[in-house]
Formats: C-alpha cells, sequence, structure tokens
C-alpha cells in the first residue's frame, strides 16, 4: 500500500452521517490500481456547519468530494454547477478549481450505467418511479437521456410528487409524467404494465422495513438503496413478483466510477479508468455477497 506523504492528494465524501458510506472502500482501491499518490477520506459535517467546511476543505487542498445525504442541494448555492447539475438541482461531486469548487452531478450517470447494464428498454414501454426527492430527479434526467418519455410517479407525499412533476414538464418538453396515488390497489393494478420499476425512496434503509405494495409483473427492478447483502425491501418485493432486481450497490459503483474520470480528467486515459464491471465484482467479494447480473456490463 502506498504511504501518505507531503505531496499526497486529498479526496473524501462529505455527509452525515457517513460512517456507513462505501465510497471510501472503492475509492480507495480505484486510488491504488491507477498508483496515484492520494487518499481517500470521509468527512462527517452536520448541515450547520457545510459552508464552513466546504471552504476550510478548498483552502486545506483538498483536490476532490463526494457530497452525499443531506447536502446534495443545500451545496448547490456554494459552487460552480455544470449544466446536468443545475438542471437536476443537485450536485454529488466536487473539485477544487481556482475560483472554487466545480460540481457536477453523477448520480445520474451511475443510474443511467445500471440501466445500461440491465439492458433495460426504458424508451420501449411505462417507467414507474417511487419518491420525489433529490435523487428522483437525477433518475428522472437519466431516464429522458436514455430515451424515456412515460413515467408514472408515486410518493407519499402528493405535494413533492407535484413538484416533482411540474419540474419534469418544464425541464423536459417531450417527457410525459402522471401521478399515481400511494394507494395498493392503484399501484398493484399500474405495475402489471410497467416494464421498470424504480425505487428511490427511503424504504429499506432500516432493518425491518417491508415494501408496501404487491409488485407483480415482468421487467426490471432498480432501488437506490444498497445492502450489504443485496437484498433489500425493494428488491425482495420485485422479485417475488417476478422482476428481475438489483439494488444500489451498481448505481453507487458507476457514479463513484464516473466520479473518479471527472477528478482526474485529463490525466488520466479513458482505458485506465475503472472498469465497472470488474469493479462491482470485486466490491461484492469484498463484501462476501451474491453477484448480481449486468449482463450491459461484460467487459
Amino acid at each position: 500500500m502506498r504511504k501518505t506523504n507531503g505531496q499526497t492528494a486529498v479526496y473524501g465524501i462529505v455527509g452525515h452521517p457517513v460512517e456507513h458510506s462505501l465510497s471510501p472502500l472503492f475509492q480507495n482501491h480505484f486510488i491504488q490500481n491507477s498508483q496515484k499518490n492520494a487518499v481517500y477520506v470521509p468527512f462527517s459535517v452536520e448541515p450547520a456547519h457545510i459552508d464552513v467546511a466546504l471552504e476550510g476543505l478548498l483552502r486545506s487542498g483538498v483536490q476532490g468530494l463526494n457530497v452525499t445525504v443531506p447536502h446534495k442541494e443545500s451545496v448547490l448555492l456554494q459552487v460552480q454547477a455544470d449544466a446536468d447539475a443545475k438542471l437536476i438541482g443537485a450536485v454529488n461531486t466536487l473539485k477544487s478549481g481556482v475560483d472554487g469548487w466545480l460540481a457536477t452531478n453523477t448520480d445520474y450517470l451511475g443510474f443511467a450505467a445500471v440501466l445500461q447494464g440491465l439492458q433495460a428498454e426504458v424508451s420501449q414501454g411505462q417507467v414507474l418511479l417511487f419518491g420525489a426527492g433529490g435523487t428522483s430527479r437525477a433518475i428522472c434526467h437519466a431516464l429522458y437521456q436514455e430515451g424515456a418519455r412515460d413515467v408514472l410517479l408515486c410518493n407519499r407525499s402528493p405535494e413533492r410528487a407535484q413538484n416533482l412533476q411540474a419540474h419534469i414538464h418544464e425541464a423536459y418538453a417531450d417527457f410525459h409524467c402522471d401521478l399515481l396515488d400511494w394507494d395498493a390497489l392503484a399501484v398493484e393494478q399500474a405495475v402489471q404494465d410497467c416494464t421498470v420499476l424504480i425505487n428511490s425512496t427511503s424504504i429499506g434503509l432500516a432493518e425491518h422495513d417491508v415494501f408496501p405494495f404487491d409488485l407483480s409483473g415482468q421487467g426490471v427492478a432498480i432501488d437506490a438503496v444498497y445492502k450489504p447483502d443485496g437484498s433489500t425491501a425493494f428488491t425482495r418485493a420485485a422479485q417475488a413478483g417476478g422482476f428481475v432486481a438489483v439494488d444500489g450497490l451498481p448505481m453507487l459503483i458507476a457514479q463513484g466510477i464516473a466520479s473518479f474520470a471527472f477528478w482526474h480528467q485529463g490525466s488520466q486515459a479513458k482505458d485506465m479508468l475503472p472498469k465497472q464491471g470488474q469493479s462491482l465484482q470485486w466490491v461484492e467479494q469484498v463484501l462476501g455477497r451474491k453477484a448480481l447480473n449486468l449482463p450491459g456490463w461484460g467487459e
């Protein structure tokens, strides 16, 4: 393992809490494989202190950061964000620039990579998205980029669902979004006509969560929540109903690779970047979990 010294570049992740994050595990693996003199560390920052923390980390010479809950939207006001991040309304990746933090959102790239890995044809059928928070906005951006034009949005808070629907209609002129009641009968009927199911709610974060709906149908199901063993409340419900389901680990790794590329743009040859399939397999082996099948990630 490379030893740190006066030339070691520092990268990290800011969030609260952040102790559970898998990002240090695989980002340090990426660094080691690239033979860069760098280290990636977690920074637990409470919401009230995020402004001063970002300023301090920048002035301390930190080269790049991932941003996770609960800071993705609030940080947008403090950085120079690119067009995708501005449209999504949230950032998750920063790198130091001459005049401050430069920012992007790689969550949508991570989700798009999972769609590609599962070979999901989002342009051919209807998509059902559970959740209407910041992650949902990134997912909708990815869906649009991948050719989806018809999405059903289902959320526990009707007001938040209406806000996301309004954003979709304003940001993407030909992206049709209908709202679906958070109701068992309505959801169970709609699922039968959907080829892609997505969960971006917090259901599954708690140990004994159960997904509240029957999900009987055919297609693929993708959870933004990840668990060390790969089993979430949503993936269990989707698999029981006949869907091919994956938790949020592939999305996490794919967005992490996109972050790595953003930090090292211009200094890292494309063919030297971490490979999605190989990186997923490595993390699965470290965690001792069953391998997921993403045929589009064959490398």
